[in-house]
């Protein structure tokens, strides 16, 4: 952060930083969250932050520092743009050129887990319409506003019809308003095989909080190094900047370390405060320094590079060459337009579909025998109410009725309950099932000694399911 700051006083840039304090001492004084309550004041006044890589305490219950920031600042949007600097720096695909666009705030990072049972953790996984939308919109702006010609959607919708599902869903949606856009959706394990054989192939990625956080690490590395790259985290009000890359507290302090991660962050920074002028001297000093073969360790080749730099050494040669061009790596130019990064408008307000109660699925912990005996078990407890047992499920393997005896099972039962009776005329599929019900049918488990560990109540939006089915349902 020194040396990174030492180069954007010395190109002129517009920046009077406020300094704060975040991180692993603040979490050791007490608070949890990693950052203090003045630190919040900064950034309330300021709206952008440069962030140097922070270590999370592990164990003790410390929650993420940059999924805090993140979330409470309202930093939907992580852009992480990796391109190729060969042949100044070593890398097995000189045509990289790729940016990843990554929701920021939802999937499974809300971090909300349980352990249900002794056997049995879970972690939800959450993504909402307007969070798909937002960052979808955002990909296809960024698209537009930067000459791209190709936007690819991952996602593993083939096994997340709901959650996956919805994001591809958007994707299409919004995508017909940008024709002039190539479009494509790849399912994330393939679509992360070919980014890092075929990274040519691709121009700007979107996809959902952990896969984006993967396939950008990887797409970085295949530049050189995870080093190399910085990353913007975009909202409505506010924005911050950091490195991709982690901390490394095994190296602090020795002066060996490539600022080059942040200090890419920080020439995203000024593009976002529209100092393009400084951001551009940066970036092509930086790039001279890179063909000059003036290589911090981390990216140094014997044969290849020319001197193996310090922290402050790489800095001093950047400094050197600022008001130079590269010679041989694509030079960045100033825009002819000096217009910021800003967030793209909301969608309106969709109408609320109706919903519905249909049904329940029980999740009980349960080690009493057989799924046959837990089966019959629980139809008999229901008879008297108004559900009746449909499946159940362990670890989301059908095991009653007709389940096989080959399953694997552990102490963690799905048991899906719907309404008793015939379909009424002209049904969709479902019953509706009134809550007062499920009630009785829980307490009718509970008398019986049974351990309810969980429920989810099952519904469906304007006649279509909001719940994935049991294999065989």
């Amino acid at each position: 952060m020194a040396q990174v700051l030492r180069i954007l006083n010395a190109a002129g840039a517009s920046v009077v930083p406020e300094f704060i304090e975040v991180g692993e001492q603040v979490y050791r004084a007490g608070y949890t969250a990693g950052i203090h309550p003045a630190a919040w004041a900064s950034l309330h006044h300021t709206r952008v932050l440069l962030k140097g890589p922070i270590t999370t305490p592990q164990g003790g219950g410390y929650k993420s520092l940059n999924v805090t920031l993140r979330k409470s600042l309202g930093l939907y949007a992580n852009v992480r743009p990796c391109r190729s600097l060969y042949p100044a720096v070593t890398s097995l695909h000189p045509q990289l050129d790729v940016v990843i666009i990554r929701e920021n705030e939802e999937d499974l990072y809300a971090g909300i887990e349980h352990q249900q049972t002794p056997d049995v953790v879970q972690c939800l996984k959450l993504v909402t319409r307007t969070g798909c939308e937002r960052i979808v919109r955002y990909a296809f702006e960024y698209a537009r506003r930067h000459g791209r010609r190709k936007v690819t959607c991952m996602t593993k919708d083939n096994i997340m019809k709901l959650t996956d599902g919805l994001f591809h869903r958007v994707f299409d949606e919004i995508g017909r308003e940008y024709p002039e856009l190539t479009q494509e959706h790849q399912i994330i394990d393939i679509g992360t095989a070919r980014l890092a054989t075929k990274p040519e192939r691709y121009d700007v990625v979107v996809t959902l909080n952990l896969y984006g956080d993967i396939i950008s690490d990887v797409v970085a590395e295949l530049t050189g190094s995870v080093g190399l790259a910085g990353s913007a985290n975009i909202g409505r009000d506010c924005a911050m900047f950091e490195a991709i890359h982690g901390s490394a507290p095994d190296i602090a302090g020795q002066g060996i370390a490539n600022p080059s991660g942040l200090l890419q962050a920080a020439v995203l920074m000024l593009q976002h405060l529209s100092q393009h002028e400084a951001a551009t001297k940066i970036q092509n000093a930086w790039l001279r320094t890179l063909e000059d073969g003036l290589h911090p360790a981390d990216i140094y080749r014997a044969g290849h590079s020319v001197e193996k730099v310090s922290t402050a050494g790489f800095a001093d040669a950047v400094i050197a060459r600022l008001g130079l061009e590269p010679t041989q790596l694509p030079a960045l130019a100033v825009p002819a337009s000096q217009a910021s990064a800003e967030a793209p408008a909301l969608a309106e307000p969709r109408p609320r579909p109706k919903q519905e109660l249909v049904g329940t699925d029980i999740f009980l912990c349960w080690e009493g025998g057989t799924p046959d005996e837990l089966g019959a078990l629980l139809t008999e407890l229901a008879t008297p109410s108004a559900l009746q047992l449909k499946i159940i499920t362990n670890r989301g393997v059908k095991v009653y009725p007709e389940g096989q005896p080959e399953t694997f099972c552990t102490d963690h039962w799905r048991c899906r309950f719907v309404a008793q009776g015939p379909l009424p005329e002209g049904s969709t599929g479902y019953r509706t099932v009134f809550f007062p019900d499920v009630l009785t049918l829980q307490q009718h488990l509970t008398t019986a000694g049974l351990q309810i560990i969980k429920t989810e109540n099952l519904y469906v939006f304007d006649d279509q399911r909001g719940f994935s089915l049991g294999q065989g349902e």
